[in-house]
């Protein structure tokens, strides 16, 4: 493969990479709000944590003044008392739990898709091979995403979670949906190019194709045998 398709690569890499990172940090992934009285309660969920936001109203002096008090908390999301992971939200904590888990490992394999294309782009040989443990690892890293995204969204859809029935899907959402998309975009790309470049299409191998040269078996050649004439050349 040429070296700007490798490069192409790794920027498209590196931008589903920070896109993981951003996506699994994000406490947004849902979003539920709710209004009681003169109180407007905002929760986000996030893989790793969960973030409320109040706001309490209040009449305040004059004709349409008013007061506004705002709490805003973060915690670990989810923990076994707090949201119940021991009795009726088992299932829903174990799922939520692997969700993080996987979003992990596909971050994981992202860097080393990284890692493998700094060091495949070293020498001409390594380039003609690289590429097949670079296409597996985008495309490994596409899977594990695309499970949390299957698990979250599962579970949010049937509202496994209690305060999931009013929630709405959010940033970090989004953001998983793109990256998994995106890896197995950047993967299937890497392989035709990959496998383009094997064939010595000279748009993917560039100027040093590589052309192997054909078995003289396929097209019926046969090696001769020559015995030399003895006393040729010579003065007897």
């Amino acid at each position: 493969m040429r070296k700007t398709s490798y490069a192409a690569t790794f920027v498209a890499v590196l931008i589903i990479f920070v896109i993981n990172i951003l996506s699994s940090r994000l406490p947004d992934w849902l979003i539920a709000k709710y209004d009681i009285a003169n109180v407007q309660v905002t929760v986000r969920y996030g893989l790793m944590e969960r973030c409320e936001r109040s706001i309490i109203s209040f009449p305040g002096p004059g004709k349409d003044g008013h007061i506004e008090y705002t709490d805003y908390e973060c915690r670990q999301f989810p923990l076994r008392v707090q949201d119940k992971c021991d009795d009726e939200n088992r299932l829903f904590c174990a799922l939520w739990t692997s969700a993080q888990y996987f979003t992990e490992l596909g971050i994981g394999f992202a860097g080393m898709g990284l890692v493998a294309l700094l060091i495949g782009v070293s020498t001409h040989s390594r380039r003609r091979r690289v590429w097949r443990a670079v296409a597996g690892l985008v495309i490994l890293h596409a899977v594990f995403q695309l499970v949390t995204f299957i698990l979250v969204t599962e579970l949010y859809r049937k509202d496994r979670f209690p305060a999931f029935e009013h929630a709405k899907p959010g940033v970090g959402y989004v953001l998983n949906a793109v990256s998994w998309v995106s890896g197995f975009v950047v993967g299937a790309g890497v392989i035709i190019t990959g496998v383009a470049a094997d064939r010595g299409q000279r748009w993917a191998a560039g100027n040093r194709s590589y052309t192997p040269i054909p078995d003289h078996r396929q097209y019926g050649y046969r090696s001769r045998a020559y015995t030399p004439v003895s006393g040729y050349g010579t003065n007897a």
